[in-house]
Formats: structure tokens, C-alpha cells, sequence
């Protein structure tokens, strides 16, 4: 079997393992399908918490909790007008990494990834 190539990113190795729990934190929120597909809405602009909810067809409940989770890690912010309330995604790590994710799995050359049988 050939031998795999590392990776040509360089990356500062200490401040990797400094920041590495902000980075499982981060990504601790993330790793969730339904918050994926959130943050997925959301990386194409500002929606209602009703546009969200007929576009994923969760429950209000499970919905309302998986936006909890989200607004406690700051990932994404609301704004109120009247009665509605909209969302958006925080620019920073998350947007960051939902750009990279978009580029991974759903550019012009997109990774599958086989499922584990649970």
C-alpha cells in the first residue's frame, strides 16, 4: 500500500493545542445535522425562525432548542421586528467554517463520505 503524503499547510503547532478547546467547542455546536442545516440557511442570509422551520420541517420545540444551542455559542445573532424574529450567522469561525464545509461537500468536486451502520 502506498504511503500517504502529509499535508503541505503549514500550521503553528503550539498555537493549534492553545486554541484546541475553543476548536471542539466550536465545532461541538456544529456537530449536529439539524444545526448544520441551520447554519446552512444562514450562510445565504438573514431568515425568519418561521423560514427556518418550513424549510427544515422540525418541530417549533426542537427547533427552538437547536437555535438555543446556537445563540449560546454565538454563532449565530437575532434581530426582532415586531413579532418575528430573525437570524444570522455571526461572521467569523463558524461562517468560516461553513464556507469551508460548502467548498468540501458541495463544490464542484464534492467529498462522500460513507455513513458508519450505527
Amino acid at each position: 500500500m502506498p504511503r500517504q503524503q502529509r499535508a503541505t499547510t503549514t500550521f503553528d503547532l503550539e498555537a493549534m493545542q492553545a486554541n484546541a478547546g475553543d476548536a471542539a467547542q466550536l465545532l461541538k455546536a456544529m456537530a449536529n445535522e439539524r444545526r448544520l442545516q441551520i447554519l446552512c440557511l444562514l450562510a445565504t442570509g438573514e431568515r425568519s425562525v418561521g423560514e427556518i422551520n418550513e424549510m427544515l420541517n422540525l418541530s417549533q420545540s426542537a427547533l427552538s432548542q437547536h437555535l438555543a444551542v446556537l445563540r449560546e455559542e454565538e454563532l449565530v445573532c437575532t434581530r426582532r421586528e415586531a413579532q418575528t424574529i430573525y437570524y444570522s450567522i455571526v461572521p467569523g469561525p463558524a461562517a468560516t467554517v461553513m464556507e469551508a464545509l460548502h467548498g468540501i461537500f458541495c463544490g464542484p468536486n464534492p467529498v462522500k463520505v460513507r455513513r458508519s451502520q450505527q
